[in-house]
Protein backbone atom coordinates (compact mmCIF):
# COMPACT_ATOMS: atom_id res chain seq x y z
CA UNK A 1 0.00 0.00 0.00
CA UNK A 2 1.15 3.83 -1.40
CA UNK A 3 0.88 4.99 2.22
CA UNK A 4 2.98 2.85 3.91
CA UNK A 5 6.05 4.55 1.56
CA UNK A 6 4.21 8.10 2.34
CA UNK A 7 4.24 7.91 5.69
CA UNK A 8 8.02 6.50 6.21
CA UNK A 9 9.34 9.12 4.21
CA UNK A 10 7.17 11.61 6.72
CA UNK A 11 9.07 10.13 9.47
CA UNK A 12 12.49 10.06 8.32
CA UNK A 13 12.15 13.86 7.63
CA UNK A 14 10.95 14.12 11.41
CA UNK A 15 13.81 12.31 12.19
CA UNK A 16 16.20 14.70 10.47
CA UNK A 17 13.84 17.54 11.65
CA UNK A 18 14.65 16.52 15.44
CA UNK A 19 18.38 15.60 15.08
CA UNK A 20 18.70 19.19 13.66
CA UNK A 21 16.63 20.94 16.55
CA UNK A 22 18.44 18.83 18.92
CA UNK A 23 22.30 20.07 17.83
CA UNK A 24 20.76 23.31 18.15
CA UNK A 25 19.71 23.07 21.55
CA UNK A 26 23.27 21.28 22.49
CA UNK A 27 25.55 24.50 21.07
CA UNK A 28 22.87 26.99 22.85
CA UNK A 29 26.10 27.81 24.56
CA UNK A 30 28.42 27.76 21.75
CA UNK A 31 29.95 31.02 21.21
CA UNK A 32 29.42 31.82 17.46
CA UNK A 33 27.26 28.98 16.67
CA UNK A 34 24.74 29.58 13.90
CA UNK A 35 21.51 27.64 14.07
CA UNK A 36 20.20 25.68 11.09
CA UNK A 37 16.34 24.68 10.28
CA UNK A 38 15.21 21.53 7.97
CA UNK A 39 13.92 22.73 4.66
CA UNK A 40 11.70 19.39 3.10
CA UNK A 41 9.85 19.40 -0.01
CA UNK A 42 7.10 16.94 -1.53
CA UNK A 43 7.95 14.60 -3.64
CA UNK A 44 6.47 13.66 -6.98
CA UNK A 45 2.82 13.01 -7.83
CA UNK A 46 1.23 10.27 -9.38
CA UNK A 47 -0.74 11.91 -11.92
CA UNK A 48 -3.76 9.55 -11.72
CA UNK A 49 -5.80 12.26 -13.55
CA UNK A 50 -4.14 15.53 -15.07
CA UNK A 51 -5.95 18.48 -14.35
CA UNK A 52 -6.52 20.59 -17.29
CA UNK A 53 -7.15 17.69 -19.71
CA UNK A 54 -9.97 17.14 -21.87
CA UNK A 55 -12.80 15.30 -20.09
CA UNK A 56 -14.58 14.77 -23.26
CA UNK A 57 -15.90 14.64 -26.75
CA UNK A 58 -17.55 18.11 -26.40
CA UNK A 59 -14.24 19.58 -25.04
CA UNK A 60 -15.01 20.06 -21.14
CA UNK A 61 -11.61 20.52 -19.51
CA UNK A 62 -11.22 19.05 -15.82
CA UNK A 63 -10.94 21.71 -13.65
CA UNK A 64 -9.19 19.34 -11.10
CA UNK A 65 -7.02 16.33 -11.44
CA UNK A 66 -6.31 13.71 -9.05
CA UNK A 67 -2.63 13.75 -7.99
CA UNK A 68 -1.31 10.97 -5.62
CA UNK A 69 2.10 12.40 -3.60
CA UNK A 70 4.90 10.13 -2.96
CA UNK A 71 5.57 11.47 0.16
CA UNK A 72 8.20 14.52 1.74
CA UNK A 73 12.04 14.55 1.00
CA UNK A 74 14.99 16.82 2.88
CA UNK A 75 16.37 19.50 0.33
CA UNK A 76 18.79 20.95 3.24
CA UNK A 77 19.46 22.22 6.62
CA UNK A 78 20.27 25.97 6.11
CA UNK A 79 22.06 27.78 8.90
CA UNK A 80 20.49 31.49 9.62
CA UNK A 81 23.33 33.87 10.24
CA UNK A 82 21.42 36.36 12.01
CA UNK A 83 23.39 38.73 14.68
CA UNK A 84 23.59 36.85 18.32
CA UNK A 85 23.77 38.60 21.50
CA UNK A 86 27.08 40.07 22.61
CA UNK A 87 28.10 39.04 25.95
CA UNK A 88 30.93 40.77 28.10
CA UNK A 89 33.74 38.85 29.40
CA UNK A 90 36.22 41.34 29.79
CA UNK A 91 39.03 39.55 28.43
CA UNK A 92 41.27 41.71 26.25
CA UNK A 93 41.36 38.93 23.90
CA UNK A 94 37.76 38.10 23.41
CA UNK A 95 36.40 40.03 20.66
CA UNK A 96 32.64 39.88 19.05
CA UNK A 97 31.39 40.67 15.65
CA UNK A 98 28.62 43.11 15.69
CA UNK A 99 27.34 42.98 11.99
CA UNK A 100 28.92 41.61 8.74
CA UNK A 101 31.87 39.53 8.45
CA UNK A 102 34.46 36.61 9.87
CA UNK A 103 37.44 36.14 11.47
CA UNK A 104 40.11 34.33 9.01
CA UNK A 105 41.82 31.59 10.31
CA UNK A 106 45.08 30.06 8.90
CA UNK A 107 44.84 26.04 8.97
CA UNK A 108 48.08 23.93 9.96
CA UNK A 109 47.89 22.44 6.24
CA UNK A 110 48.09 26.43 5.08
CA UNK A 111 44.71 26.73 3.63
CA UNK A 112 41.77 29.14 5.67
CA UNK A 113 38.82 28.97 7.83
CA UNK A 114 36.69 31.44 9.04
CA UNK A 115 34.30 32.06 12.77
CA UNK A 116 32.39 33.97 14.07
CA UNK A 117 34.29 32.64 17.67
CA UNK A 118 36.56 35.47 18.72
CA UNK A 119 37.83 33.89 21.73
CA UNK A 120 41.08 34.49 21.14
CA UNK A 121 44.25 33.72 23.19
CA UNK A 122 48.47 34.32 22.44
CA UNK A 123 50.33 30.90 22.43
CA UNK A 124 53.71 30.51 23.30
CA UNK A 125 55.79 32.60 20.55
CA UNK A 126 52.81 35.44 21.15
CA UNK A 127 51.05 35.01 17.87
CA UNK A 128 46.75 35.68 18.47
CA UNK A 129 45.37 32.28 18.28
CA UNK A 130 41.90 30.10 18.33
CA UNK A 131 41.93 28.07 20.83
CA UNK A 132 43.23 25.04 18.53
CA UNK A 133 46.61 27.28 18.32
CA UNK A 134 45.66 28.66 14.88
CA UNK A 135 46.74 32.18 13.90
CA UNK A 136 44.24 35.00 13.25
CA UNK A 137 45.33 36.57 9.55
CA UNK A 138 46.70 38.52 9.24
CA UNK A 139 49.10 37.08 11.95
CA UNK A 140 49.90 39.31 14.96
CA UNK A 141 52.78 38.45 17.60
CA UNK A 142 52.21 40.95 20.76
CA UNK A 143 56.20 41.68 21.93
CA UNK A 144 56.94 40.32 25.35
CA UNK A 145 56.29 42.33 28.48
CA UNK A 146 53.63 44.27 26.84
CA UNK A 147 50.92 45.71 28.85
CA UNK A 148 47.08 46.90 28.22
CA UNK A 149 46.29 45.47 24.75
CA UNK A 150 43.56 47.33 22.95
CA UNK A 151 41.64 46.61 20.06
CA UNK A 152 39.59 48.84 18.13
CA UNK A 153 36.30 49.25 16.34
CA UNK A 154 38.50 48.68 13.40
CA UNK A 155 40.39 45.71 14.42
CA UNK A 156 43.49 47.60 15.03
CA UNK A 157 45.81 46.29 17.95
CA UNK A 158 47.96 48.45 19.97
CA UNK A 159 49.83 47.64 23.44
CA UNK A 160 52.01 48.97 25.65
CA UNK A 161 55.78 48.66 25.63
CA UNK A 162 57.83 49.47 28.87
CA UNK A 163 59.26 52.31 29.09
CA UNK A 164 56.64 54.27 26.04
CA UNK A 165 53.71 56.62 27.09
CA UNK A 166 51.95 55.92 23.75
CA UNK A 167 50.33 52.94 22.35
CA UNK A 168 52.59 50.98 19.89
CA UNK A 169 50.27 49.80 16.92
CA UNK A 170 51.38 45.89 16.32
CA UNK A 171 48.95 44.77 13.94
CA UNK A 172 45.31 45.11 12.20
CA UNK A 173 42.43 41.51 12.31
CA UNK A 174 40.62 41.74 9.50
CA UNK A 175 37.31 40.28 8.73
CA UNK A 176 36.29 37.86 5.36
CA UNK A 177 32.50 38.19 4.08
CA UNK A 178 30.69 36.26 1.50
CA UNK A 179 27.73 36.73 -0.86
CA UNK A 180 25.90 33.30 0.17
CA UNK A 181 27.02 32.73 4.04
CA UNK A 182 24.43 30.08 4.49
CA UNK A 183 26.71 28.22 1.51
CA UNK A 184 29.68 28.20 3.87
CA UNK A 185 30.88 24.53 4.89
CA UNK A 186 30.69 23.98 8.65
CA UNK A 187 33.53 21.75 9.69
CA UNK A 188 33.54 21.60 13.24
CA UNK A 189 35.34 23.92 16.05
CA UNK A 190 33.13 26.85 15.65
CA UNK A 191 35.15 26.63 11.73
CA UNK A 192 33.51 27.33 8.00
CA UNK A 193 35.03 26.42 4.50
CA UNK A 194 34.55 28.60 1.39
CA UNK A 195 32.75 26.30 -1.25
CA UNK A 196 31.24 27.35 -4.99
CA UNK A 197 27.73 28.40 -3.26
CA UNK A 198 29.21 30.76 -0.68
CA UNK A 199 31.17 32.61 -3.36
CA UNK A 200 34.56 34.40 -3.18
CA UNK A 201 35.98 35.53 0.32
CA UNK A 202 36.23 38.86 0.26
CA UNK A 203 38.59 40.59 2.65
CA UNK A 204 38.50 43.79 3.96
CA UNK A 205 38.79 46.10 7.21
CA UNK A 206 36.08 46.14 10.12
CA UNK A 207 33.33 49.24 10.18
CA UNK A 208 34.26 50.28 6.67
CA UNK A 209 32.78 49.39 3.10
CA UNK A 210 29.85 47.27 4.87
CA UNK A 211 31.54 45.28 6.78
CA UNK A 212 31.06 45.15 10.92
CA UNK A 213 32.40 46.88 13.69
CA UNK A 214 34.69 44.82 16.47
CA UNK A 215 33.78 44.83 20.16
CA UNK A 216 36.76 43.95 22.81
CA UNK A 217 35.69 42.19 25.81
CA UNK A 218 32.48 40.42 24.39
CA UNK A 219 31.85 37.25 22.74
CA UNK A 220 29.04 36.58 20.40
CA UNK A 221 26.27 34.02 21.62
CA UNK A 222 24.56 31.39 19.54
CA UNK A 223 21.75 32.52 17.73
CA UNK A 224 19.78 29.65 19.18
CA UNK A 225 16.31 30.81 20.54
CA UNK A 226 14.90 28.32 23.50
CA UNK A 227 11.61 29.06 23.19
CA UNK A 228 11.39 28.70 19.20
CA UNK A 229 13.40 25.70 19.31
CA UNK A 230 11.49 23.62 22.39
CA UNK A 231 8.06 24.45 20.23
CA UNK A 232 9.62 23.36 17.01
CA UNK A 233 10.20 19.91 18.87
CA UNK A 234 7.28 19.38 20.30
CA UNK A 235 5.30 20.10 16.81
CA UNK A 236 8.12 17.58 14.98
CA UNK A 237 7.37 14.96 17.74
CA UNK A 238 3.56 15.07 16.96
CA UNK A 239 4.37 15.08 13.08
CA UNK A 240 6.67 11.91 13.83
CA UNK A 241 3.36 10.62 15.92
CA UNK A 242 0.81 11.45 13.20
CA UNK A 243 2.99 9.81 10.57
CA UNK A 244 3.04 6.44 12.40
CA UNK A 245 -0.48 6.76 12.77
CA UNK A 246 -0.50 6.55 9.55
CA UNK A 247 1.80 3.58 8.91
CA UNK A 248 -0.19 1.29 11.59
CA UNK A 249 -3.68 2.42 10.08
CA UNK A 250 -2.47 1.12 6.62
CA UNK A 251 -1.44 -2.28 8.10
CA UNK A 252 -4.19 -2.57 9.32
CA UNK A 253 -6.46 -2.33 6.23
CA UNK A 254 -3.73 -4.56 4.30
CA UNK A 255 -4.52 -7.07 6.99
CA UNK A 256 -8.16 -6.55 6.59
CA UNK A 257 -7.76 -6.61 2.79
CA UNK A 258 -5.95 -10.32 2.85
CA UNK A 259 -8.17 -11.64 5.46
CA UNK A 260 -10.66 -10.97 3.15
CA UNK A 261 -9.62 -13.79 0.39
CA UNK A 262 -8.90 -16.12 2.53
Amino acid sequence: MRALYTAATGMAAQELNVQVISNNIANMRTTGYKKQRAAFQDLIYDHVRRVGAQASDQGTILPVGVDVGGGVKTVGTPRLMSQGTLSPTGNDLDIAIRGEGFFKIQMPDGTYAYTRDGSFMMDAQGRVVTAQGNPVQPTITIPQNSSQITINAQGQLTVMLPGSTTPTLVGQIGLTRFINKAGLNPIGDNLFTDTPASGTPQDGVANTDGFGDMQQGNLEQANVEVVTEISDLIAAQRAYEMNAKVVSAADQMLQSTSNMFR
